[in-house]
């Protein structure tokens, strides 16, 4: 285990919500979410320049601001970089409700990644970033592992960043960057869940082998698996889910249910049972949802639960 790793919490935080993903909230709002994250022991904190345009990074910073900068761990992420939208629009044409004056440029050069880091610097008000993530590099594997890795394992040489990986949905695009390049970390978005427990496990090895920290994010399948009575409308992969998968999700919350646990508690506490899974961040705009995520992570989940999970045949996931 790295130094970096020893550093984490064992819950951290997501920011999406805090760059208005899906809705908008208050400066205030995002404040007590983040102040109840804090109040209830979490220490690691993750962003980026997509999130809301650049609005998750400067409320995270502003946020952290306020500590020491050594009791918390930080990361943020590179590949796209926001240059002005020529004519401005009226709202951002991705997920966040946010004004469309900002346009994401991709740019996984040592350039482009370079740039991007000042400019999170700049947007954080904070001295240093402890982790940075190649963000989303599915469709510019070649140029991510040509460029992008080595720009990132130097910011780490010069003792600018202490870690570097990338963070996809794509197990199979993970794969290939645990092999093709030294990555300390990677993050994997909802592939190693209870919903699909087996499919990431060829990574997984790999990465406890060569020592590759995973932070697992995603846990919920995009709310799938977040609610004790899963609805016909429940969302995977950030679409409708299909309705097998609807039809696996209610089973798996009523074998939870026969073991006196939470759906989303088995959910959160699934990924952290693999011993590279070093981290489970999950992320909020609202403390009440917050207080919530708490408590899923501090509950107690029998090991008959998860034998009984893993009786059952597999689902073919399409991830």
């Amino acid at each position: 285990m790295t130094t970096i790793e020893q550093s984490f919490s064992r819950l951290g935080f997501g920011g999406g919500g805090l760059g208005n993903l899906y809705r908008a909230i208050s400066d205030e709002q995002a404040e007590q979410t983040l102040q109840t994250a804090w109040d209830g022991g979490v220490r690691y904190y993750d962003t980026a320049p997509h999130y809301g345009l650049g609005l998750s990074e400067k409320r995270t910073g502003a946020f952290l601001g306020q500590f020491d900068r050594d009791e918390f761990v930080l990361s943020t992420k590179v590949g796209r970089l926001l240059r002005p939208r020529v004519p401005p629009t009226e709202r951002d044409d991705d997920m966040f409700e946010v004004p469309g004056d900002l346009v994401r440029v991709r740019d996984d050069s040592r350039e482009g990644i370079r740039a991007s880091v000042e400019e999170s610097l700049e947007r954080l008000g904070l001295d240093r970033i402890d982790i940075l993530w190649l963000h989303d590099p599915d469709d510019v594997m070649e140029a991510a592992l040509a460029t992008g890795a080595p720009a990132l394992q130097e910011l780490k040489d010069e003792g600018i960043i202490r870690a570097w990986g990338a963070g996809m949905n794509s197990a199979k695009h993970l794969h290939r960057f645990v092999l093709e390049s030294t990555p300390d970390l990677i993050m994997l978005a909802g592939r190693h869940t209870l919903l699909e427990p087996t499919q990431s496990l060829p990574l997984l090895a790999d990465c406890q082998e060569r020592g590759v920290g995973v932070v697992a994010v995603g846990v919920f399948n995009s709310g799938l698996l977040a609610k004790d009575e899963v609805p016909v409308d429940a969302h995977y992969n950030y679409d409708e889910a299909p309705r097998e998968l609807v039809e696996r999700a209610r089973l798996l919350a009523d074998i939870c249910r026969s073991h006196g646990v939470s759906l989303p508690a088995a959910a959160m506490a699934f990924p952290r049972r693999h011993p590279a899974v070093v981290n489970v961040t999950v992320g909020t705009g609202r403390p009440e949802q917050m207080r919530h995520n708490l408590e899923l992570e501090a509950a107690e989940i029998p090991e008959a639960l998860f034998d009984e999970i893993a009786a059952l045949p597999p689902i073919d996931t399409q991830s």
